[in-house]
């Protein structure tokens, strides 16, 4: 029973936060979003202490539930797990191994002093969360919307209108083939070995496992009744448990109980075990208890409380953006000329304080309906979102990015009025590249899409009759729709310069 409430737990958590990361309508968020917000990671670098108590509390309680219910690449690995099991005579395929320490410990160390010397993008690639949102939305949400594009089709060909399609493009390469070979790397790790990932290299793994070593509640073996048949250890795939020595390594046990299930003989309980020394369970020291010892009647069903509140709601959807007719030709692709500063969503408070929260998990990249954040491909931020302006602007309406951010890169910004008064950057204006000067021909397009009125047209110089840009500064938030909405080509006559730090005007 225990087993079947941790898989139904662990099936509902893992599909919730992957609709996290293929939602395109942001209506999973508002439910949902707080899934994010309680993986381990994203809760310290928020500092957010509630949930790093609560964790804590929950793995000193309970073992490590976080691992085989809450984090969706733990989720991951048992799927891929159970895959390799199905094959014919290959259920039994575990075998006890001890525990590597000086890999597990080598690793956190090296996470940590990456972490803390501010090279995130480096560390991040094995923070586990982060792993999988990379993998879900560079591999799974480009699948998820090439369906609902298809299924837009057909209901559209009966008259139907109950999808509508969405726009699917390569937004990283290097997040693609970070994610590939992450997927790639997790799928033969799980498939021979089932938990090697989450025991060897995870780093929140091996902090979750000091703590487990001391649970209250755990797998305990009773040894008048175990009849030494190892089938516990043949399928447990934390490869914990040593059947010769009827002892369990608590520091790498999951608290899966496959071990509960698939004991034939009931020698194995899950119960309050912290303190006592219960009859015919092997010690520490490889010792029996005597039958005089005092044995904890505690319910293994009733020790593991699973108290997730599902709630469930109407799913609203977005109206269907209108798309150019057909027949229109299609614009030449327009170059941004190098930037100086990068922009970073309004929210960030400075590029500083955004990548050193950042976890580069993509979650803000897939919430983002105006495709503005892309990963970065620079060495230094690879993979941490940015902004670019080819695609969309930042509406000044739109704050999804700062609402779903777990780990506080970005904070929230919960009105308009807050919104319009950060400056994230400022446009540049280049008159040599804008079409007054180049064609001779009017356009103040720039002007007509400025949200803040922050651009005037001047006459120019040259041509009194014609306009030019001019950029008041200090009124100018940087969303860029002036970039976006410029005609120039092959480069943009104006651009948009980020801020190193943020301002408010």
């Amino acid at each position: 029973m225990l087993r079947k409430i941790r898989i139904t737990a662990a099936v509902l958590f893992f599909a919730l936060i992957t609709l996290l990361f293929l939602d395109f309508t942001g209506a999973m968020h508002t439910w949902f979003g707080w899934m994010a917000n309680i993986q381990l990671l994203p809760a310290v670098l928020a500092l957010n202490l509630g949930v790093i108590i609560a964790l804590a509390l929950l793995t000193l309680l309970f073992g490590r539930v976080y691992c085989s219910v809450i984090c969706p690449l733990g989720v991951l690995q048992d799927i891929i797990s159970w895959f390799s099991g199905k094959r014919k005579g290959k259920k039994n395929r575990f075998t006890f191994k001890k525990e590597n320490k000086w890999l597990r410990y080598g690793v956190l160390v090296i996470f940590i002093v990456l972490m803390v010397a501010g090279a995130n993008a480096v560390a991040i690639l094995i923070a586990p969360y982060s792993a999988y949102g990379r993998i879900a939305s560079a591999l799974f949400a480009p699948l998820y919307g090439w369906c609902n594009n298809l299924l837009a089709s057909i209901s559209e060909h009966f008259g139907s209108y109950a999808f509508y399609p969405t726009e699917v493009y390569l937004k990283s390469l290097p997040v693609l083939i970070v994610a590939a070979v992450t997927l790639v790397v997790l799928v033969i790790l799980a498939w021979k070995g089932g938990r090697t990932w989450c025991n060897n290299i995870c780093p929140v793994g091996t902090v979750l496992g000091l703590l487990s070593r001391f649970s209250l509640f755990r797998p305990v073996i009773n040894t008048d009744k175990c009849v030494n048949c190892g089938l516990c250890g043949k399928r447990c795939k934390a490869s914990c448990i040593d059947t010769k020595n009827h002892r369990i390594d608590y520091s790498r046990c999951v608290a899966c109980f496959d071990c509960l299930e698939n004991c034939n003989s009931g020698a194995i309980k899950y119960t309050f075990a912290y303190g006592k020394e219960i009859p015919g369970q092997a010690r520490n020291d490889g010792k029996e208890v005597g039958h005089d010892g005092k044995r904890s009647d505690v319910s293994g069903r009733r020790a593991f409380l699973v108290g997730t509140a599902l709630v469930a709601g109407a799913v609203t959807v977005e109206a269907k953006k209108k798309k150019l007719a057909e027949g229109v030709a299609r614009l030449e692709d327009k170059q941004v000329p190098p930037r100086t500063v990068t922009p970073v969503p309004a929210g960030a408070i400075s590029r500083k304080h955004f990548y050193q929260h950042c976890t580069a998990c993509q979650l803000c990249v897939s919430a983002c309906p105006n495709n503005v954040l892309r990963p970065s491909a620079r060495l230094a931020t690879l993979m941490q979102p940015e902004m670019h302006f080819d695609q969309g602007y930042c509406r000044i309406e739109c704050n999804r990015c700062t609402q779903v951010c777990p780990a506080d890169a970005i904070r929230p910004v919960d009105s308009i009025a807050d919104k319009s008064a950060i400056q994230i950057g400022h446009a540049v204006v280049i008159p040599e590249n804008c079409v007054v000067n180049r064609d001779g021909v009017h356009c103040g397009n720039c002007a007509r899409h400025c949200p803040t009125g922050a651009i005037t047209m001047v006459a120019s110089e040259t041509n009194p009759k014609l306009r030019l840009p001019a950029v008041n500064p200090e009124q100018c938030i940087g969303c860029g729709a002036c970039e976006h909405h410029c005609p120039a080509r092959p480069v943009s006559a104006i651009y948009v310069e980020g801020h190193e730090v943020h301002k408010e005007r």
